[in-house]
């Protein structure tokens, strides 16, 4: 917008030089070509049509000396397209100003050096606010790679919290199990050599109830110790060590985009995912297993995939294979084995039925 401005005023200029003329037919002529140039110009910009167009412009000056009244406005375009040496064949006219008068050839001098002063203020101007907009974009892409590296600090944060969180777990849980758990089996075979030695019969009633809330104690305890360990096992983590048992013959891709299962699917699907890795080591002959869990709105999936030829496998019924039918089935899911010369895939469903993560 500053260039536009900037070449109307210097068009203005130029016209009233031309109006200086004592002839009517060759000014207008001369400004048509300089103004209709000049146009084309910016629209060109940068090209060697543009360059060539201002050379052009130049260049008539010899043929049309008054011309040479529009040298600002050519002297301005060339100024923008980085070759002011473009402009230099309009000082031929110079040779024999005759065709000029002395106020046009003043005219002519203040408004070149009128261009050049708009030239330079313009361009410092431009590039100052060049450099502004450099600046807001790096401010900006250093803003996004601050929220960025943020967001994964809290991720880890987060994922320490987690693993500090099932460490307790475990913790709690071998506490429980390694003192109260052994307190109380000793005290219920305590209480069944009681019952074995006692003669009173008015004691055998209450030591009955006792070894029978001893043992019910027991069962919540061993629950409870269960309910820990499952809670405190992390998914990606038991898969990942998995994987790294059969890294040294196939090339594992595991994808995880279910988050934080459910814990009886959870030990499902990673007795599925081992029993899977372990026929792969045993009967397949690929190089490439690829392991994904997803999550849909309805229910869960795991799908277990090698590139082996294994046509006979899916057939079978072996105990691996039962045992993961038996594990899909007491969910309410349902597990399908494919087997071609293309490779042995497991497909595993399992509805969601409400279960609350864990």
């Amino acid at each position: 917008m500053n260039r536009l401005v900037e070449k109307v005023a210097l068009a203005l200029l130029c016209v009233i030089s031309f109006s200086l003329s004592p002839s009517s037919s060759a000014p207008v002529a001369g400004l048509l070509i300089t103004l209709g140039c000049s146009g084309a110009i910016s629209l060109l910009q940068e090209s060697k049509a543009a360059y060539a167009l201002v050379l052009l412009n130049a260049f008539a000056c010899v043929p049309l000396p008054i011309v040479f009244c529009a040298l600002p406005l050519i002297l301005y375009d060339a100024l923008w397209l980085r070759k002011p040496y473009l402009a230099a064949p309009a000082l031929l006219t110079l040779a024999d100003p005759g065709a000029l008068t002395t106020e046009q050839l003043v005219l002519t001098a203040a408004g070149s050096a009128i261009a050049v002063v708009m030239y330079l203020r313009v361009s410092s101007l431009e590039k100052t606010v060049s450099s502004l907009l450099e600046l807001r974009d790096e401010a900006e892409s250093k803003n996004i790679r601050l929220s960025d590296r943020n967001a994964r600090l809290l991720e880890a944060q987060d994922n320490e919290l987690r693993l500090a969180t099932l460490r307790e777990r475990n913790r709690i849980a071998r506490e429980i199990h390694d003192n109260v758990g052994h307190m109380l089996t000793r005290s219920l075979l305590q209480s069944g050599a009681l019952l074995v030695i006692n003669k009173d019969e008015n004691l055998k009633e209450p030591l009955t109830e006792l070894k029978d809330t001893l043992n019910t104690a027991m069962t919540s305890i061993r629950q409870s110790v269960h309910d820990l360990h499952d809670d405190s096992i992390d998914f990606d983590a038991v898969v990942k060590e998995s994987i790294s048992s059969v890294s040294d013959r196939f090339n594992v891709r595991y994808e995880n985009d279910a988050g934080e299962l459910p814990v009886r699917i959870r030990l499902c699907f990673l007795a599925v995912i081992k029993e899977g890795l372990s026929n792969a080591v045993k009967h397949s002959n690929g190089d490439s297993i690829t392991i994904a869990v997803r999550e849909h709105p309805a229910f869960f999936q795991l799908t277990v995939e090698d590139n082996g030829s294994c046509r006979n496998m899916g057939s079978s019924d072996g105990i691996g294979l039962q045992n993961m039918r038996d594990r899909a089935e007491s969910l309410g899911g349902v597990i399908n084995f494919s087997a071609s010369e293309d490779g042995f895939r497991i497909f595993m469903t399992v509805p969601k039925k409400g279960e609350n993560k864990q």
